[in-house]
């Protein structure tokens, strides 16, 4: 299977695995891997406290997928193979492959789904939100080097702070990555040891002339290891709306990407580690008609060192710098779909990212772990653009945006209390500040000023605790339970930019107020053999949330929104006073042989509007774009010595596109399938197929009723080698 939940014998702290030293111990899931190559290895989860805890130990939902489960999941992207787990979604179906970088927000059991992530997604410790939207920018993620992913569902915001609402997603490179206290500093993609030269290389090729090139190596030099990582990817792509509502406007959503790494690691001392990294990216999308388009840039720089002074202290520190810009390019379509007309230019997006951390842990002599320290973040951006077409020429210009920072102090301590049970407590207390915040709209032909806005400085101080409790009364069960607060500031783009989609417009508010969340859950494992069965109920009570809200219909000119053509909508984000998320997730994994295993996992997502006083017309209405059922079924198979099979069979309920529950998008089934053969110890060959049966997969519905759809059959044949 693509993905296994954590639920291990509750007397051990190990769990058989494929032998791959690692510098951040990790779970690595039971698959189908001969005897020989199996050991016994410690298990560690990082992301739950920011120090390393064995999966029996965590009371919040864990998932962990490790880099060899990565590479064999029968999908194209990371977050695609990511949404094995049900509980794990972008805003829309669409995935990274096609949708437009601003709608790739994530959300872990579907908390308030929008553009701007509910969840924190990091890359070795460093924030992967964009700084000025809050969506993940999933392309300048390595597919092949990845080491393991840690997905903590409803935890994670003791530790980590703003945004982790929903939860906390962590992915974790391979050779050289930078370590985390508490974790030992050596981490490596294969069973060689670190100070070995090493490399990793991928090519494919597929349906939609879509093509990628991922190439790692390692090299020693001197005292040092320099690791160079680089990624080419290519698709001609495929039309995005469906076949009965496509007209001549429509082709096909063409997309490019490239990004390099290049990461210095050393040993400091008798026990640090230092790791100097830098990643430069660029990207260009077509977002399905000739005159929308997209790009990214980015330049990313990081510095981290790790060290442990005594046997039972460690501690370790990262600072980064990020500069990036953003363009992209939004047009109206008629209703025959044979033209369309520019509706906006956001020419130019700068935003930057400056932050750092340090982090502490302390291990106690009676297997008590305590981890504290401290962050800071900040972030700048504006947007810049140009909007109201007419005679052929954009005759306004909109520039908007500001500055946020947030510092934050946090301790968590794990003890235990008795031979069965073990709790957690955590607190963490963070200040954060808005300033320079800004809107000013002119006429471009005489400069003349529309609208000049200047926002008053903003400031407040956020406290975040959490509680667990583990009880593991027999060798077979682990119960659980767990509960935390958390918060998010909305992003610059909430904030301050309006935009339009179509003839869709929504208006920003500088006046959101902070979104909190009470989150609560209660778990039970139970593991016989090779049978493991894990079930949780959660519950998610959302505070503030923003949500896009429906005011106005077209045609006509409306306050707040202006004017709004004929099938359009005028909307604007505003603070909803209560969401109510709560459900079930249940899952199964078996190995009934060496060779086959098989996983079983289901959501159940009650998602409603419980408080609304800016509309009180969507009480008791569900949360856009959040399904009440998903499942996914999922085996790996070693019919053959050399020759392993990863069938994937994905279910999606109904969902809603918009907050009034009138635009409803159909269930889907979608069954993918893998393929690989080892022709050597370090290469094999593999056959990916998304959406074998070419199923539709409704990803969007238009107020005039036009339907977009995601990825159709995708069949790709690639090598990949490691030496």
């Amino acid at each position: 299977m693509s993905f296994r939940t954590l639920a291990l014998n509750p007397n051990t702290d190990t769990l058989t695995a494929p032998m791959r030293p690692a510098v951040l111990p990790c779970l690595t899931l039971l698959l189908t891997l001969p005897l020989a190559a199996q050991v016994t290895l410690p298990t560690m989860v990082i992301s739950a406290s920011r120090a390393p805890s064995a999966p029996a130990e965590i009371p919040f939902s864990v998932t962990v997928l490790d880099g060899e489960t990565l590479r064999a999941t029968p999908t194209v992207t990371l977050d695609d193979t990511l949404r094995s787990i049900p509980g794990f979604s972008l805003f829309r179906r669409s995935g990274s492959l096609t949708a437009n970088p601003t709608a790739q927000g994530v959300s872990l059991r579907g908390l308030g789904p929008s553009g701007a992530s509910r969840s924190l997604v990091l890359l070795d410790g460093v924030p992967l939100n964009d700084p000025f939207g809050g969506w993940i920018a999933w392309s300048k993620v390595p597919r092949e080097s990845l080491s393991s992913v840690e997905l903590v569902r409803g935890g994670g915001a003791t530790a980590w702070g703003n945004a982790a609402l929903g939860g906390v997603v962590q992915l974790f490179s391979a050779e050289g990555g930078p370590a985390l206290a508490g974790a030992p500093s050596e981490r490596s993609a294969d069973k060689r040891r670190p100070d070995e030269n090493t490399g990793r290389i991928a090519a494919n090729y597929g349906e939609f002339a879509t093509r990628s090139a991922e190439l790692s190596v390692a090299q020693t030099l001197g005292p040092g290891t320099l690791q160079i990582s680089g990624r080419d990817f290519a698709t001609d792509g495929f039309s995005l709306v469906a076949p009965e509502d496509r007209g001549p406007i429509d082709i096909a959503a063409a997309s490019k990407h490239h990004w390099l790494t290049a990461r210095w690691s050393q040993a400091i001392g008798a026990n640090g580690k230092l790791t100097v990294s830098a990643r430069t990216f660029a990207e260009t999308r077509g977002n399905g008609t000739p005159y929308q388009r997209n790009s990214s840039r980015e330049n990313f720089g990081s510095v981290a060192f790790t060290t442990q002074p005594t046997e039972n202290f460690s501690w370790s520190t990262v600072a980064y710098a990020q500069d990036q810009s953003f363009a992209s390019t939004f047009s109206s379509v008629n209703t025959t779909r044979t033209a369309e007309t520019p509706a906006s230019n956001q020419y130019a997006v700068p935003a930057t990212a400056l932050g750092a951390a340090w982090t502490g842990v302390w291990q106690g002599v009676d297997k008590s772990r305590t981890s504290a320290g401290l962050d800071y973040r900040q972030v700048r951006g504006e947007t810049r653009e140009y909007f109201t077409f007419a005679n052929g020429n954009f005759t306004r210009q909109r520039i908007a945006g500001g500055a946020q920072a947030i510092t934050g102090l946090f301790a968590l301590h794990e003890f235990p209390l008795g031979d069965n049970w073990r709790g957690t407590l955590g607190a963490r207390l963070d200040s954060w500040q808005e300033r320079n915040g800004h809107r000013r709209e002119i006429t471009r032909a005489t400069a003349a000023v529309l609208r000049d806005d200047l926002y008053p400085n903003q400031q407040g101080v956020e406290f975040s605790p959490s509680a667990g409790l583990v009880w593991q009364p027999t060798s077979n069960w682990r119960l659980r339970a767990a509960g935390q607060q958390s918060f998010r500031r909305p992003t610059l783009n909430e904030l301050y930019r309006p935009f339009r989609v179509g003839n869709v417009i929504t208006e920003a508010n500088a006046a959101l107020k902070t979104e909190r969340a009470t989150s609560a859950e209660l778990g039970a494992d139970y593991t016989q053999g090779s049978l493991t069965l894990s079930a949780a109920i959660f519950r998610n009570d959302l505070r503030d949330a923003v949500a896009n809200v429906t005011l106005v219909r077209g045609p006509g000119s409306f306050p707040i929104v202006g004017f709004i053509p004929a099938g359009g909508l005028g909307r604007q984000r505003l603070n909803l006073d209560r969401l109510l998320v709560q459900g079930v997730e249940l899952s199964a994994k078996w190995q009934p042989s060496r060779t086959l295993s098989l996983s079983a996992d289901y959501l159940y997502n009650d998602a409603t509007v419980r408080a609304a006083s800016v509309a009180p017309g969507l009480i008791g209405k569900r949360l856009a774009q959040v399904p009440r059922h998903s499942a996914s079924l999922g085996a790996s198979w070693q019919p053959l010595k050399n020759l392993t099979l990863t069938p994937r069979v994905r279910a999606l309920d109904r969902q809603f596109e918009d907050d009034e529950n009138l635009l409803r998008l159909g269930a889907a089934l979608v069954i993918d399938f893998g393929a690989s053969y080892r022709l050597t110890p370090g290469c094999e060959i593999f056959l990916t197929a998304e959406n074998l049966t070419d199923a539709r997969v409704e990803t969007g519905r238009s107020p005039d009723g036009i339907v977009n759809t995601g990825t159709p059959r995708l069949v790709l044949g690639g090598v990949r080698c490691t030496w």
